[in-house]
């Protein structure tokens, strides 16, 4: 069985191949060849996960050995993969995600004459993710890593033709880079310590390892980490990311990117439990950003952007699960693929807002559109209640278990990352229903939108956007992929979490241990559905009661700071951008004035001693014979005086 894991890579790396490669003669076939072979790798994911379920809990690691990479004395890299229990979730999970996000695709991008190479883009992004999941080795992860981050470039990027989009791409890239180097010098360090890169060998090792050296490693591995999957303090390019289409937003929120930092710290959690200061710094990026993101998710009128802030969140829940330990492990990959179900959906439902509204992107040009759009309505409808873990949806299951797993940590670290749990979830309700008010409720305010005038600069004319939109609709390619997801956000979480059936499929990879809060699982039950439905309330009483205003109100300072991302750009700009500008200029001078000097300066000795000497060099015998006498003169005389002393 494990001769499918190839073909289930090879599957979506061929379509990228022929449709990249293929020329403009594969354009009118080029989106149904990706996608078909974006189903053929789910089929094959599929066929794979029932051979599992067909073997013992303590035997369902399969490994596939193609052949070796880099063969040399002292260094052995194999290209291998590795199907387990963890790495069959995550295929599931991009190959079913990613095949529905295919099918939306191709009505989205219906009049987009370089559909061909988006569709080829597409595949290329799971077939990336897939060997980075599946790889055996680290040095194959890597691979499968730095092709997921050319794959994000080129589908941020896709709308090249747009300075804004062409800038995300490069932003995303570069971030990311930083975030790369932390697992390259993690590979190193490992290599050195354990003298492989092969999960098994590694990881059975880390007993025999100094916590000194299993701590500088786990560090490097979390930089990998908040760069893939945008945490505190490499999240600035996801906001950018949204200039892609929006099914690249889909792919990337939900499936692919964003998952792979929780990914490499759950794989590598043996690391990081023998290196317990490394797993706080863990938890306390996660609690971090989840606030963070949740945050900026508040200010935002930008559909997209809003759920951009709400993915940065919801990852920064995995990412402080996965800091708790085999408590958390499993509750982390739980919440990661509900995540999955509940964000596609919402990022396919405001693709498919804009589709109806002229790609306009503003939600205070909306409202009411839930008459005249009532399938994206309910489904992202259902998307919301997930979120927000409304009782019985999966996202109450998942988010609830990180809760109970956070208070279980214990002593004064479990309620602090409790409460943090808590208002994120609070804030989550809020803003996720401020969307919900602003999109689908309320006037509507999208059929007078004011002219531009020098009284109101941040408003476009509605002519810009094509004129006055006409809500619809979209196509059945759209919405059933929609629909589809709609179900897994109202029925996987009681499916992986009653009976704890999902944390219990991943015990023999993870470790799991079931957590003991200090209160009943029904006491933080009740607290997290309190918050949630105050958060609910207070957006109601701002966004429902009152009306929304087309032009966004000047508001605190907070919410301005919120609105440019609580600053984390002018934060670089001034540290790093200027930063590095004086660092580059005091380098400048110090090689300048002291490296040019000394030099320089050794040079012009040399010069000048040389050109003295050269004097005595006149090519005249005469000068020659006085020099000759001069010298046998002053030696006879010291030859003289030493032995009259």
């Amino acid at each position: 069985m494990e001769n499918l894991i190839a073909p289930l890579i090879a599957a979506p790396l061929l379509g990228a191949a022929v449709l990249l490669c293929g020329g403009r003669r594969l354009d009118k076939a080029g989106h149904w060849i990706g996608t078909a072979l974006a189903v053929a790798s789910f089929v094959l994911g599929a066929v794979l996960f029932a051979g599992l379920l067909g073997r013992g809990a303590e035997d369902r690691t399969l490994v596939q050995h193609l052949f070796s990479w880099i063969p040399v004395e002292g260094f052995q890299a194999d290209v291998a993969f590795r199907l387990d229990q963890l790495s069959m979730t995550f295929v599931l999970l991009i190959t079913g995600v990613g095949s529905l996000i295919h099918v939306y695709s191709i009505g989205y991008m219906e009049h987009d004459e370089r559909r061909r190479r988006f569709f080829g883009y597409l595949n290329l992004f799971l077939a990336a993710m897939l060997i980075l999941v599946l790889a055996d080795n680290y040095l194959l992860l890597y691979l499968g890593w730095e092709g997921v981050g050319l794959a994000s470039y080129l589908l941020i990027g896709f709308w090249q033709h747009k300075p804004s989009a062409a800038t995300a791409a490069k932003k995303a890239f570069l971030v990311n880079r930083v975030g790369d180097m932390g697992l390259s010098i993690a590979i190193m360090l490992m290599f050195t310590t354990f003298g492989t890169f092969a999960f098994t060998p590694v990881l059975g090792s880390v007993g025999e390892t100094g916590e000194g050296t299993l701590t500088a490693i786990a560090l490097m591995l979390l930089l990998a980490a908040c760069g893939k999957s945008a945490q505190v303090p490499l999240q600035s390019w996801l906001g950018d990311a949204m200039e892609g289409p929006t099914p690249v937003s889909a792919l990337i929120h939900a499936a692919t990117m964003v998952t792979a930092g929780v990914y490499l710290i759950v794989r590598s959690g043996a690391i990081f439990n023998a290196a317990p200061d490394a797993q706080l710094v863990v938890t306390v990026v996660g609690a971090v950003t989840l606030i963070f993101g949740a945050i900026v998710g508040c200010a935002k009128d930008d559909i997209k952007k809003a759920l951009a802030g709400s993915t940065m969140s919801q990852i920064g829940y995995m990412v402080l699960a996965a800091g708790l330990g085999p408590i958390g492990y499993a509750v982390a990959i739980m919440h990661l693929v509900t995540h999955g179900f509940f964000k596609a959906g919402l990022f396919l439902g405001a693709g498919s807002v804009m589709h109806g509204m002229n790609d306009e992107v503003d939600m205070r040009r909306y409202g009411g559109l839930r008459k005249y759009m009532p399938v994206t309505f309910v489904t992202f409808g259902l998307g919301y209640l997930a979120i927000i873990g409304f009782p019985g949806l999966s996202g109450f299951f998942s988010k609830d278990l990180i809760i109970e797993s956070a208070f279980a940590k214990g002593g004064v670290q479990g309620w602090i990352l409790g409460t943090v749990t808590l208002v994120g979830a609070g804030i989550t309700a809020f803003y996720m229903t401020r969307v919900m008010l602003m999109t689908f409720f309320g006037e509507e305010r999208w059929r007078n939108l004011p002219a531009a005038s020098p009284d109101a600069p941040d408003v476009e004319p509605a002519a810009d956007h094509g004129g006055v939109p006409h809500p619809h609709e979209s196509p059945k390619v759209m919405t059933v992929p929609m629909i589809v997801l709609a179900f897994g956000s109202v029925f996987a979480g009681a499916f992986f979490g009653i009976g704890e059936r999902f944390v219990h499929w991943l015990e023999p990879v993870t470790a799991y241990e079931h957590g003991h809060p200090p209160v009943s699982a029904l006491t933080v039950t009740a607290a997290t559905v309190t918050v949630m439905v105050i958060g609910v309330g207070l957006a109601w009483l701002q966004y429902g009661r009152r009306p929304v205003p087309v032009v966004a109100p000047r508001g605190s300072l907070l919410t301005r700071a919120a609105r440019r991302d609580l600053l984390q750009d002018d934060f670089n700009h001034v540290v790093l951008v200027r930063g590095g500008e004086h660092l580059t200029r005091s380098l400048v001078y110090v090689d300048h004035t002291l490296v040019d000097g000394v030099v320089n300066g050794t040079a012009a000795g040399v010069g000048g001693l040389s050109s003295r000497m050269r004097r005595l060099q006149n090519g005249f015998a005469r000068s020659y014979a006085v020099s000759m006498f001069g010298g046998t003169a002053l030696l006879v005389a010291a030859t003289l005086l030493m032995r009259a002393v």
